[in-house]
């Protein structure tokens, strides 16, 4: 059912048939306002709300000149019989709706903790733009072009343009089938995504470009030989289609990622030398959250670090993306192998040497190279064995005839 609100008014005006700008009171301005076309939720820790907060509160009275005012989407808007107050009708996404706060989430923020702190905002007056009955394009076309009083981070703005929407569709089946919750952070200062840099959806493209084993081909000619561990600033339409066809193979990546911190866990809990962690940039003082919420770690490691190992496994995937050899007969033996025979070490010596890892692990060509052809000489093994168990069979059932 829609939702009702009420704007108190000095004064309002139709800039077009969809479309009112209103002096609205601040003391009595609804908080629960939607949030639901913003691109990005408030953060009281951010400098543009301290900024709001100092003006509304040291000077209440001049906050309408010093703010650029608030911007609204509603399905209706009827003034009362004295137009002192605006009621607003409020869709909500259920049903089909874009309506609430397209831009001035912090400001609301700063209204409401100013009123619980017992400020007298009587005086204070502030600019709304009410919008009406706009769909959901027109409502993220306006609320990315308003959002400018502070940087927006790109991810906000792919994730208000509905990019991120087949990545969405997919966990969401994905939790279904395996019971489980992904916590994923899609926009800034999103609310219930933890802060860890594994739980950004950056991090699950990244993920799957490390197995994306045809555009990231050393044997090819091509100059990308490995894949690029940097943050996707947009998503062109060829870029979702082709990690489209790489989403099947992200639950193997998120897998992986999980198995690698658990051998990490095990390797720095059974030290050789008690309280003491050899291996760089791995803090047992903090905590890791990996996306899958049934993966929680008691130490923090780089964000990029499994990335060199996921993209080893680009080896054992065939042109259509499928496995050469069933996943689950190579995967966790591969994973020891890289781990006990490079990867470890690699980590040991740079804690050694004094160096800390973080992105250098991915901007280190020798780690990328090295791992790789241990890959594929570890394919060529499992090949040659699975030949030589064949002709064995063979030569079992000669000896019966």
């Amino acid at each position: 059912m829609p939702k009702n609100w009420a704007l108190k008014v000095d004064q309002f005006f139709n800039a077009n048939p969809h479309c009112i700008i209103a002096t609205v009171h601040v003391d009595s301005f609804p908080a629960d306002l939607p949030l639901e076309p913003n691109i990005r939720e408030p953060n009281r820790k951010s400098s543009t709300y301290r900024q709001i907060f100092d003006s509304l509160t040291t000077e209440p009275d001049k906050f309408f000149s010093r703010h650029s005012g608030i911007v609204l989407c509603a399905n209706e808007v009827k003034p009362n019989s004295k137009k002192t107050q605006l009621e607003l009708e409020i869709l909500e996404a259920s049903e089909g709706g874009s309506d609430g706060i397209i831009n001035g989430g912090h400001t609301v923020l700063a209204f409401q903790q100013a009123r619980e702190y017992k400020y007298d905002l009587t005086e204070a007056r502030v600019k709304v733009t009410i919008h009406i009955g706009l769909n959901e394009d027109e409502a993220k076309d306006i609320a990315l072009a308003s959002n400018t009083s502070a940087p927006v981070d790109a991810r906000s703005k792919v994730n208000a343009r509905g990019d991120y929407k087949f990545i969405k569709q997919f966990l969401a089946q994905l939790e279904r089938e395996e019971e489980t919750k992904f916590r994923i952070a899609y926009y800034q200062n999103q609310s219930g995504a933890p802060k860890s840099p594994q739980c950004n959806v950056n991090h699950l493209i990244k993920l799957m470009n490390c197995l994306d084993r045809n555009k990231y081909n050393p044997d090819s000619k091509s100059r990308t030989k490995h894949p690029p561990v940097s943050n996707t600033p947009s998503l062109s339409e060829a870029e979702r289609q082709r990690l489209s066809k790489l989403l099947p193979l992200l639950p193997k990546a998120l897998w992986i990622e999980q198995r690698l911190f658990q051998i990490i866990e095990e390797y720095i809990t059974k030290p050789r030398k008690k309280g003491v962690v050899d291996l760089a940039s791995i803090d047992p003082r903090k905590n890791t959250l990996l996306p899958d919420s049934r993966y929680s770690f008691g130490f923090a490691a780089p964000a990029d670090i499994a990335m060199p190992i996921v993209a080893a496994y680009r080896v054992f995937l065939d042109e259509q993306y499928n496995w050469i050899i069933p996943f689950d007969e190579f995967a966790l033996d591969f994973l020891q192998h890289l781990w006990n025979n490079y990867y470890k070490k690699y980590l040991v010596s740079e804690k050694l040497a004094g160096n800390t890892v973080g992105s250098k692990i991915c901007r280190n060509p020798v780690i990328w190279d090295n791992i790789y052809l241990s890959a594929q000489s570890y394919l060529n093994q499992q090949l040659m064995k699975m030949v030589g168990s064949k002709n064995n069979k063979r030569e079992e059932l000669k000896l019966v005839n």
